[in-house]
This record gives structure tokens, C-alpha cells and sequence, in this order.
């Protein structure tokens, strides 16, 4: 009897136990329920009407923040900047920024340069910072990535420096010849030298004016959009022609070969600038009684057929570093040797610009004192036409990001195209036997 007691008891004990916790446990859950948390507090209710809306459709990267500093609401760009970590805002002056205007209500904007976080890279990521108060306890930052305009605007003055040096150069000689002419008035034979003087820095001016204009054509015109079968053989003659009279200034042999009747698709005058350039700085940084060579032939790519048009000099060469930079504007591998000739420092820039646009590129192998070979890849016609009719969007160029329009862009960085080097040409290079079409 005295077990079944003790049974009882302490089962009224468990039981009493049981229901004092159930109480407590209740009284708590409703003590956490009526708390806010900070889950509510982000929620979208807590923004004014219309605001979540507003902030959905901006550019910018938004943050808004609460009296404590914690992030109520963060755009997907504001996580990808590295704005927000942890749910706090990570830049500390913005955040004394935010702080600031809660304080004393007032709009702030200041243009910072934040580190890039995980990318491995040094520059820096240029950003505008804008905050202002949304109601009377939340903050709001907008934040512009300045990291592309900047760049741009950068590209944009070299440019612009680069066009005023350029142009003050004949401009300058140009007027000092005039006041020589107007001094040896009475000296027929200096006023006959200075005026061939005149026409040459004239020439020059002329030539200059004219592939800058050739280039914003490149850049801004689609060439696929009069695009037909341009016959190569007929581009290489029309080049080759173009340089006929450097050439035999200089005793250099000019040949052209490679397989004959090979068509590539897109702008016939824009396609015979880009190879006639190429030919063309050739024979300029070739020495005298010397070969300049043109070949084509047609290779298989994943893509589609394409068509290699080589041009292979006996020049100088190029070293290493140089071949970096050979396709930016006005870049030159031998000044002195540019300034003689009167090259302008565009005719590569234009042959990238056109190859791009065609789908195609151009890459250079060269080695100091052997020479150079630069290699213009096309489409070919059938190929580039079939590409364009099942992917209509593809007629066009795109920005090659470039941004290297004349506002700048990625140019600079892509100075070779996307494909390896072609196989250096022996020493003793030969072409094949020039197509019957050639004269």
C-alpha cells in the first residue's frame, strides 16, 4: 500500500511539474510573439507605400537602412558591389554618411573609390553615394558604379590628346612654311621647296583627317547591313595596286598567292581598307629590295569555314611587348620611321576594328629583325551567310564592349583577337603563285 502511495505522489508531483512548465513555456511564446524581431523589421511593410516599387525599377544600387543600422532592404546590385555583408552595410563612410543624415536630416552625396573584393584585381571601383531620409527613422542609399564612365572618359581624353598632338604636328609645319614662302619672295627656287614641303605635311593632314574618319565609320555603321560575296582575289589586287607605287619606289616585290576563289561576306570598301592597310604597312616598315607577301587560303573552324589572308613582310619586326600594343590608335613601333612615311598610327586600329565587325579577327607573329606576319580572318561567304540567317541578332557589331568606339572601350585590352598567333612563315618565305586573276 505504502509503494502505491508513493506512486501516486510522485505522479502528482510529475504532473504538477508538467503543467507549471506548460504554463511558463505559453506565457513565453507569448511574450516572443508580441516582440519584434528583426525579421519584421525588414519586412516590406516597414517601407513607405510605393517605396519597395520605386526601388525595384532603379539603376542604382539601393540600401535602406533603420535607426540601428541594420539593413531593412538591399537591391541584388548592392549584394553584387559588396555593399552589404552579414546584413549590415559594409562601407564605414557611407554608413557615417547614413548616420550623419539621420541625425540632422540632411541629403549627402560624395564619390568614392572602393577596393574590388574577391576579384584578384587593383583597380580601384569608382562609385557615387547618395543618401537621404525616407520617413522619420529609415535612411536611404543609392549607390552609381562611376567604374565604366570613368574608364571611358579616361580613353576618351588620351584619345582626344593623342587626335590634338596628331593634327598640331602638319598644322604647325603647315603655317612655319608659309612664313618661309612668304620670306623668300623674291627665291623662286626656295619658294618651289617650301611649297613641296607644303604638300606633303597637306598630304599627311589630308590622310590623317581621313582615317579618323574611316575609323568612326567602322565603328558606327553596320557592315553587314549592304553585305555581299566579296570575291579575296580581287580585294589582294585592289590592295596591291594601292601600294604599286611605294613598292617600286623601294625595289620591293610584291606576290600574292594562296588557293584562288575564295569568297568572304560583308562590306566590300571596308574589307579592302582593312587588308589594304595591311599591305600598306608592309611595304612602309619593309627595306629596300626586299618581299612583301599575300596569301589566302580557307581553313575549318567550329564555328563555320573561315578565310585567312596573310600578309608576311621582310621588315624590321616587332618585339614582344610592342605586339601588345600594335592595334591601339596611333601607337607606332617605329616612330621616326612612321614620321617618314606619314602613317598615321590608325591603319591597324581600323584593319581590328573591320574584322570585328565582320566576325573575324586579325592576329600578328613576328620576331625583331625576321619580319612580321599579320593574318586578317574572315567568314567565309557561305558560312558567315547561314550564321546570319539562323541568328538574325548576330548581323550587327556589337560594342566589343567597346567600349573602343571613339568614347573608349575595351579595345585597348583585346589587341590581338581571341585566337592564337598563325605559325611563323620560314626565313625564306615564298608565296605561291600568284591566282590568274592578279595582273
Amino acid at each position: 500500500m505504502d509503494v502505491n502511495a508513493a506512486v501516486a505522489a510522485a505522479a502528482a508531483i510529475a504532473g504538477v511539474l508538467t503543467g507549471v512548465i506548460a504554463v511558463l513555456a505559453f506565457r513565453w511564446s507569448e511574450r516572443e510573439q508580441k516582440r519584434p524581431t528583426r525579421t519584421s523589421l525588414h519586412t516590406d511593410p516597414v517601407l513607405p507605400p510605393g517605396v519597395d516599387t520605386v526601388l525595384s525599377v532603379l539603376r542604382s544600387s539601393a540600401v535602406v537602412l533603420d535607426e540601428a543600422d541594420a539593413v531593412v532592404k538591399a537591391s541584388s546590385a548592392a549584394y553584387a558591389l559588396g555593399l552589404v555583408r552579414g546584413g549590415r552595410l559594409s562601407v564605414e563612410p557611407m554608413l557615417q554618411m547614413a548616420r550623419d543624415t539621420r541625425r540632422d536630416g540632411e541629403i549627402r552625396q560624395v564619390e568614392l573609390d572602393l577596393p574590388r573584393r574577391g576579384t584578384g584585381r587593383g583597380e580601384a571601383l569608382a562609385v557615387s553615394a547618395r543618401v537621404a531620409p525616407l520617413g522619420s527613422r529609415l535612411v536611404l542609399l543609392l549607390v552609381e558604379d562611376l567604374t565604366e564612365a570613368r574608364r571611358i572618359e579616361a580613353v576618351r581624353r588620351d584619345f582626344v590628346a593623342n587626335v590634338s598632338h596628331e593634327l598640331k604636328t602638319p598644322v604647325g609645319a603647315l603655317s612655319l612654311l608659309s612664313e618661309a614662302v612668304m620670306g623668300a619672295s623674291d627665291d623662286p627656287e626656295a619658294v618651289e621647296r617650301f611649297a613641296g614641303r607644303m604638300q606633303i605635311e597637306a598630304t599627311r593632314l589630308t590622310n590623317l583627317v581621313q582615317e579618323l574618319i574611316d575609323l568612326s565609320r567602322v565603328q558606327n555603321d553596320d557592315p553587314l547591313e549592304d553585305a555581299e560575296p566579296v570575291r579575296v582575289d580581287e580585294l589582294v589586287a585592289e590592295a596591291i595596286d594601292r601600294c604599286r607605287h611605294q613598292a617600286g619606289a623601294k625595289n620591293i616585290t610584291m606576290a600574292a598567292g594562296g588557293t584562288a576563289d575564295l569568297h568572304v561576306w560583308g562590306n566590300r570598301g571596308q574589307l579592302a581598307a582593312a587588308l589594304g592597310n595591311l599591305v600598306e604597312n608592309a611595304v612602309n616598315y619593309s627595306p629596300a629590295r626586299t618581299r612583301v607577301g599575300i596569301a589566302a587560303r580557307g581553313v575549318n573552324a567550329p564555328g563555320g569555314d573561315m578565310v585567312e589572308v596573310a600578309v608576311t613582310d621582310q621588315g624590321i619586326g616587332i618585339s614582344d611587348k610592342e605586339k601588345e600594343r600594335v592595334f591601339e590608335r596611333f601607337y607606332r613601333v617605329d616612330p621616326a620611321r612612321s614620321r617618314a612615311t606619314g602613317g598615321t598610327g590608325l591603319g591597324l586600329a581600323i584593319v581590328k576594328h573591320v574584322a570585328a565587325s565582320h566576325g573575324g579577327e586579325v592576329t600578328v607573329w613576328s620576331a625583331e629583325g625576321q619580319g612580321s606576319t599579320f593574318t586578317l580572318r574572315l567568314p567565309e561567304a557561305g558560312a558567315a551567310r547561314d550564321r546570319a540567317h539562323q541568328h538574325p541578332d548576330l548581323d550587327g557589331p556589337d560594342d566589343f564592349d567597346d567600349p573602343d568606339d571613339l568614347d573608349g572601350s575595351d579595345d585597348l585590352d583585346d589587341q590581338t583577337g581571341r585566337h592564337s598567333a598563325p605559325t611563323p612563315p620560314p626565313s625564306s618565305y615564298e608565296p605561291h603563285p600568284a591566282p590568274e586573276v592578279l595582273p
